[in-house]
Formats: structure tokens, C-alpha cells, sequence
């Protein structure tokens, strides 16, 4: 992949009612390039609209790919990989860091209301299923949409310089919990 191509990455930090988004773009030869914010509500379902907002905001013509650390968010505030595609047009890659049975028994257990069980399942069920990589000897769980498997693990390789966290979710991971930290110091 050229140097200069460039993802967005998103994560997040959270403590209390909100979470603190934040999005890294990163290009494939590490430099970081920008950055954006948002937030969405923990046990909420706005984290897709958040994420949304922040491309909008964000306003890059040169980011090629948008990579997502998860796909449930602050206490299952699960995000529609479908609907980011649809509504940024960019290829959506998420990855996550641990093998699992799934997230049904789980939101199931973690909600009361059947209606917001059924939402959150419903959103759920419809992403792509997660399939297994190998990044520099470290395994990873890959979903993608918008973009053939293969195209998707290379992006994953192609921004991975070492361990098995992509650089631009490392780069976000890192901005959300130094704005989270700020904002709570701040109040």
C-alpha cells in the first residue's frame, strides 16, 4: 500500500453516561494527519449516528478506508457497519482484539426492555460475520463491508507496523482517553 493513503480510525473512552469518541486519521506510513471527536451515549443506540457525524464533520476527500475498534460500543451501543458504508461511502473495517462466543447472550443479559434487546440484536445480526487474521503473529477479528475480505485484511496488515492493533485505532484510542481525561478534569 502507498505511503500516503490514509484511514480514519475510531475508538473510544468511557466513564460514566457518555463516551468519548475520537477518530485518528493515520496514513499507511504512521504519520497521524488529523483528528475529530464526537461522543455517544453508554447503554445507548447512537453510536452509528455519532460515528456518521464525525466523518461529516471530519470532511476528508483523501481518507480512503474507516476503521472501527469493535462494533459495541460504549455498553452495547452497537454500530450498523452497513449503514456507515451506506452514509460515508468509505470501506468499513472493524476489528477486534479477543475471541468470542458473540455479543447475543450478553446483550441479552445486559437489558431488561425487550423492545431495546430486540433493536440492539436486530442491528446485531445484520453485520458481517467476524473472521480470524493473523497480524504479526498476533491474532485479530476482522468484519468489513464495502470491500472484498482479502482487500480488507491487507488494509489491516498494511496499517498493523507492529503487535496486532492497526495504527489509526491506536492513534484513537489513545486521543479519546486523553480527551476523556481532560474533559473530566475540566468539569
Amino acid at each position: 500500500m502507498k505511503a500516503g493513503v490514509r484511514a480514519l480510525g475510531i475508538a473510544e473512552s468511557y466513564r460514566g453516561s457518555t463516551s468519548t469518541l475520537a477518530g485518528a486519521v493515520v496514513r499507511a506510513s504512521r504519520v497521524a494527519d488529523g483528528f475529530v471527536f464526537g461522543r455517544c451515549t453508554v447503554g445507548g443506540s447512537d453510536a452509528t449516528a455519532a460515528v456518521v457525524d464525525m466523518v461529516e464533520r471530519l470532511d476528508r476527500d483523501d481518507v480512503r478506508y474507516l476503521l472501527l475498534s469493535g462494533i459495541a460500543l460504549a455498553w452495547f451501543n452497537v454500530v450498523d457497519l452497513r449503514r456507515l458504508h451506506e452514509e460515508t461511502g468509505l470501506p468499513v473495517v472493524s476489528v477486534t482484539y479477543e475471541a468470542s462466543p458473540g455479543l447475543e447472550s450478553a446483550i441479552r443479559e445486559a437489558f431488561d426492555d425487550p423492545d431495546t434487546v430486540a433493536d440492539r440484536l436486530a442491528t446485531y445480526d445484520r453485520q458481517p460475520a467476524r473472521r480470524r487474521l493473523t497480524v504479526n503473529d498476533e491474532t485479530v477479528y476482522v468484519r468489513s463491508v464495502g470491500i472484498e475480505d482479502e482487500a480488507a485484511n491487507d488494509v489491516v496488515r498494511s496499517f498493523t507496523p507492529e503487535g496486532g492493533r492497526p495504527e489509526p485505532l491506536r492513534v484513537a484510542r489513545l486521543a479519546a482517553s486523553a480527551a476523556d481525561d481532560f474533559d473530566r478534569s475540566s468539569i
